[in-house]
């Protein structure tokens, strides 16, 4: 094999997020003819993939184009929301919460904050099912989860225009997630124990044949007994007569707004994370985390994205769309300035339900992807859940992440 000196490996230590993004030779790592299990794709999934093999002692290799949470994944940016509101979709709830433990260990011993415990909180014009389905699930899990009505609303989140809503969901012990620095550290860890990450591009598996190699662009076999694919909206790309017509990439557009000079009210501590259920459409955001901005996006699916050549200019007509919501809502805000703002895209599955599962081909092949926009949260579950299935450890599959329930066109019911 070539001496591989591409940038590769990333370092922590003191403020991790600023130190897990420098490289160092990869030629400073063994190289090895063979890996027992290799893993495509640095991002949430892939990363939390790689550190559960290795924590089940393989020898792992994890794999990307461009770099752990880089700018066109799924996985980068700044903020992600954990929350366990799932309605009756308990298995998620019950990820999100599995999840939340590790999120939160990690942070502790980053650099830099990883989780920042905001809380969360979703409001509806009228009791609504979703919400009445949430609440029998936490309470059969024994969370924390409130209940308030329109006057503790306003009462307790002045900054927020309550004009048409009835009722609120307030999750405490859940908030926002750092992507780009989680990954990264996370990346670091599985290196600093022993993990090799390699930067270069994988060709797409040929058919027909026992897979026990990849080809890189540049002509290099990367040989393994076991492989997991977790290309987030590239994944129809690597398999196209499989996924290509099953995953949907599409453009995303995130903004963060100024507020005032001096203003604390949009500060962590005083505003939560936040989501608003009323009149169909979903806008969600944060406080003003780190000094970005306060921070808004809406969760409805965007147009079709092509994740490599896909136009990542600002949307005019979306950001309008998005200040005539803030007049309505967060009327102080609605005229300040933009901070920056991010086009970057979901990679739904045609339901909204992950995709975890093996190949139908090769058996030792296994299939991760289908975040949806809402996967982040889930990555050390999901993580764990295909370090198992790739193992040949799980003893009871959840149907809902099978291939088999992944079809051809988009009938979103996961939020």
């Amino acid at each position: 094999m070539t001496k591989l000196t591409r940038r590769s490996v990333l370092l922590a230590g003191a403020g991790a997020a600023a130190a897990a993004a420098l490289p160092r030779p990869l030629a400073a790592q063994p190289v090895r003819a063979r890996w027992q299990v290799v893993v495509v794709g640095a991002g949430v999934f892939g990363a939390w993939t790689a550190r559960k093999l290795q924590q089940a002692g393989r020898s792992v290799l994890l794999v990307d184009a461009w770099g752990p949470a880089h700018a066109r994944a799924s996985s980068g940016g700044e903020s992600r929301m954990t929350r366990g509101s799932y309605g009756a979709d308990e298995v998620y709830t019950r990820m999100a919460l599995e999840s939340l433990a590790e999120w939160r260990a990690l942070s502790d011993h980053a650099g830099l904050p990883i989780f920042h415990r905001l809380g969360v909180l979703f409001f509806f014009p009228r009791p609504d099912p979703f919400l009445e389905e949430t609440m029998r699930v936490h309470r059969r899990l024994g969370l924390p989860t409130e209940l308030l009505g329109a006057g503790a609303l306003r009462r307790r989140f002045p900054q927020i225009a309550f004009t048409d809503t009835d009722t609120g969901l307030f999750e405490p012990g859940f908030g926002a997630l750092m992507a780009r620095r989680a990954v990264q550290t996370l990346v670091a860890d599985f290196v600093r124990a022993g993990g090799h990450y390699r930067q270069a591009a994988v060709l797409p598996p040929r058919p027909g044949r026992a897979l026990d190699a990849l080809a890189t662009a540049a002509g290099e076999p990367i040989r393994g007994e076991r492989f997991v694919f977790a290309c987030g909206p590239w994944l129809g790309r690597v398999f196209p007569e499989l996924l290509g017509r099953r995953i949907f990439p599409t453009r995303q557009e995130v903004y963060f707004i100024a507020p005032e000079p001096g203003d604390t009210r949009f500060e962590p501590g005083r505003l939560p994370g936040w989501a608003d259920f009323n009149g169909g459409d979903i806008y969600y955001g944060f406080p003003d985390l780190e000094g970005r901005g306060f921070k808004i996006a809406h969760d409805a699916h965007g147009p079709p994205m092509d994740p490599d050549s896909g136009d990542r200019t600002l949307t005019p007509a979306m950001l309008a769309d998005a200040r005539a919501f803030m007049a309505r809502r967060f009327p102080d805000l609605a005229r300040r300035p933009l901070n920056e703002a991010r086009v970057c895209q979901y990679e739904n599955s045609s339901n909204g339900d992950f995709l975890i599962d093996r190949h139908p081909d090769w058996d030792n092949v296994v299939l991760v992807g289908g975040g949806s926009g809402h996967g982040f949260k889930h990555g050390p579950a999901v993580g764990r859940y295909a370090a198992a299935l790739a193992l040949g450890e799980l003893r009871t599959p959840e149907p809902r992440f099978s291939l088999a329930t992944k079809a051809e066109h988009e009938a979103r019911a996961v939020h």
